[in-house]
């Protein structure tokens, strides 16, 4: 402990003082931040900020004691949580101020940071679980490096954080958790947010608990030290409560709570103390700090105001390829031949999922037997599907290809957050830094007869997120060959979403067409695939995923029946869905029929009849959807409600007359 304690003539009435150094470093935390609500004051900031002033000291204790390759998980309440580890005013100061000289380019501002393994999001306990997908890869990887993670007593709200901790000692993971309780949600008191033992919910999960205090920042330190020590020695979680006081606001100016209360928090502050006690010792110290902030500043603005223009690649003409390829297995198997490739290919793919390892092997039998052939990269988890998320996007930030499998599409609105919130956001927030190639995979669409909470067609709920790739499996574009691109570095990682239509589990995989068609795909990474007739078509068919088996058998009937030549559209990527290559397709007879299982109203379909709209006005469309209500449990009322065979065609004849 003496390496952080200053000589004994500096020492305030029952404290002794931590070293020069450490003081330096927690007063210039807090100069920075009473500096950017200045400068907040005088319009050369933006959007918000939230200090940490009263609470420099959690920050510069963990900082003492970390590594380089440590990994630091921060909340909207970061600044110092960062200025502890890097020192870094000038960088942060440009963040906020929108620059490109800031430690993102100015896209993440005040709650968003990404540098010197230091990451921070706003969304409150959602980075724990992220924290935990470090933690792991860290011990998959061997060595001695932890994750550590920042949360405030308001999280003790959350969910997440008791899933993240379940998981963390469950697979004993090196991660340190310190929890800054500062007794205020905001602006709501705990006393009315909080029953019960903090250090409990911890102790529940069978994790060990130390405690500190920001008033006595020397003993903070050492116990501090005793955290990182035992994390990092026994690859074991552990729960550390700080107590500590939030000097100012929640944001800016949103403090509404008894000034009387906030004075007696100011008199115990160590730093207010020291100042008060000490003024020859700290004065000189902190003119040297407003100097270097005075700089920083200066530097912060001479940078150029962030540009988001990003540059368009430009993909060329599409190419359309006759489509072949040899296995006609059923696609759950062709999903099983694409995931086990990957496993053998890539030591970094690992596969997660609620039972998924064998003899079970998930719920529909796509991963049988992975998990004794690939043992610890095949993993059961718990029925925490924000966790687990959550837990693959820090795998991903770690460099790992984690493949999530969801039991049934209905629950991916679950983990909703961790896609939404943290995978998406990734890339851009931390301007291009780090990459989230999470792969979500997850059974959806009815006619099975699960009823109304397990058959539901969900993927318009996302669709549309920027930063995201949502791809819809079908039959006549080999499975295998997707997952393989998908967990490689074939193509451009991002974090992907697949649907996987439970009916087209028991469908052929191959490229057989009806008699007098034939099939082509496009030369994109995941393509469209167009049935083409041989002669001109009176109309095309759009659909996707599911409701491909029956488009076909729709086109079957409409010549065999009707002499009608109808073509489809299939695309296997439906985000982003880029209507310009298929408008030639559409245009060969100028009418479209689009299909889809789920509910019409904002739906896949209606956003490609109004893209193709605003590049051909001519164009004569109608849409084939479920009708709007809940999917019954009892199968036939079920399949009178979705769309079949027999909807397509009769849709098909009223759009040709």
């Amino acid at each position: 402990m003496s390496t952080f304690i200053a000589t004994p003539s500096k020492a305030m009435t029952g404290f002794t003082l931590p070293d020069e150094r450490l003081i330096r470093k927690a007063l210039g935390i807090r100069l920075f931040e009473q500096r950017i609500l200045r400068l907040f004051s005088e319009g050369r900031l933006f959007g918000t900020v939230h200090t940490c002033i009263g609470q420099e000291w959690t920050g510069v204790a963990l900082a003492e004691h970390l590594r380089p390759e440590d990994t630091v998980f921060s909340n909207h309440r970061c600044h110092g949580h960062y200025l502890a580890r890097t020192g870094n005013y000038a960088g942060l100061f440009a963040e906020l101020m929108g620059r490109e000289g800031g430690i993102c380019r100015g896209r993440g501002g005040s709650q968003h940071i990404c540098d010197s393994n230091v990451f921070s999001n706003g969304i409150q306990g959602g980075i724990v679980p992220v924290a935990a997908g470090i933690a792991l890869a860290k011990k998959l990887r061997g060595g001695s490096d932890i994750s550590c993670v920042f949360v405030g007593d308001g999280t003790l709200g959350e969910g997440v954080l008791y899933e993240s901790l379940n998981l963390a000692s469950l697979w004993s993971l090196p991660l340190l958790l310190v929890l800054e309780n500062n007794r205020y949600a905001q602006s709501t008191s705990q006393a009315q947010t909080l029953a019960g033992c903090i250090d409990d919910r911890a102790r529940a999960f069978g994790i060990r608990t130390l405690h500190g205090d920001t008033w006595d920042p020397v003993q903070l330190i050492a116990t501090m030290g005793e955290a990182v020590d035992f994390v990092r020695e026994a690859r074991r979680p552990l729960f550390l409560r700080v107590d500590t006081d939030r000097l100012m606001a929640h944001s800016k100016s949103d403090d509404d709570r008894d000034p009387e209360e906030i004075a007696a928090c100011r008199e115990r502050d160590f730093l207010h103390r020291l100042q008060r006690e000490e003024p020859g010792f700290v004065q000189p110290i902190s003119a040297g700090l407003e100097a270097e902030l005075d700089a920083a500043v200066r530097q912060a603005e001479s940078t150029p105001p962030t540009d988001l223009a990003e540059p368009v690649a430009d993909e060329g003409a599409v190419r359309w390829t006759l489509t072949g390829f040899e296995p006609h297995e059923r696609v759950v198997h062709r999903i099983y031949a694409g995931l086990r490739a990957a496993l053998e290919e890539n030591g970094d793919v690992l596969l997660l999922g609620e039972d998924i390892e064998a003899p079970y092997g998930g719920a529909f039998k796509v991963t049988r037997d992975l998990s004794r052939l690939f043992p610890e990269r095949v993993r059961n988890t718990p029925i925490s599907e924000q966790a687990i998320t959550g837990l693959s996007n820090g795998l991903a930030l770690a460099g790992m290809r984690p493949a999530v499998e969801i039991m049934f599409g209905d629950f991916l609105l679950l983990a909703a957050d961790q896609i939404v919130n943290h995978a998406a956001k990734f890339e851009f927030m931390y301007a291009g830094q780090v990459k989230a190639p999470i792969v979500l995979r997850t059974p959806m669409g009815g006619k099975r007869g699960y009823g109304p909470t397990h058959s539901q067609s969900l993927e318009k709920h996302i669709l549309g997120v920027p930063g995201t790739r949502i791809l819809a499996l079908h039959h006549r574009f080999d499975p295998a060959q997707v997952y393989q691109r998908l967990l490689s570095d074939v193509v451009p990682a991002m974090p992907t979403i697949v649907i996987e239509n439970k009916i087209l589990y028991g469908e052929k995989a191959s490229p057989d067409a009806v008699e007098g068609f034939r099939w082509f795909h496009s030369s994109h990474d995941f393509p469209v695939s167009y049935l083409r007739a041989e002669g001109r078509p009176d109309l095309a068919i759009f659909c996707y995923g599911g409701m491909l088996p029956d488009a076909e058998k729709a086109v079957d009937r409409l010549f065999a029946e009707h002499d009608i030549v109808a073509e489809i559209i299939c695309p296997l990527q439906i985000y982003p869905l880029q209507a310009q290559p298929m408008l030639p397709l559409v245009q060969r007879s100028g009418r479209l029929l689009l299909v889809e299982e789920g509910h019409g109203f904002c739906g896949l379909a209606a956003e490609l009849m109004a893209g193709l709209y605003e590049l051909d006005r001519s164009l004569a469309m109608r849409r084939v959807y479920s009708h709007p209500q809940h999917i019954p449990s009892a199968k036939p009322l079920e399949l009178r409600l979705l769309p079949d065979a027999g909807r397509i065609v009769d849709e098909a004849l009223e759009l040709l007359r």
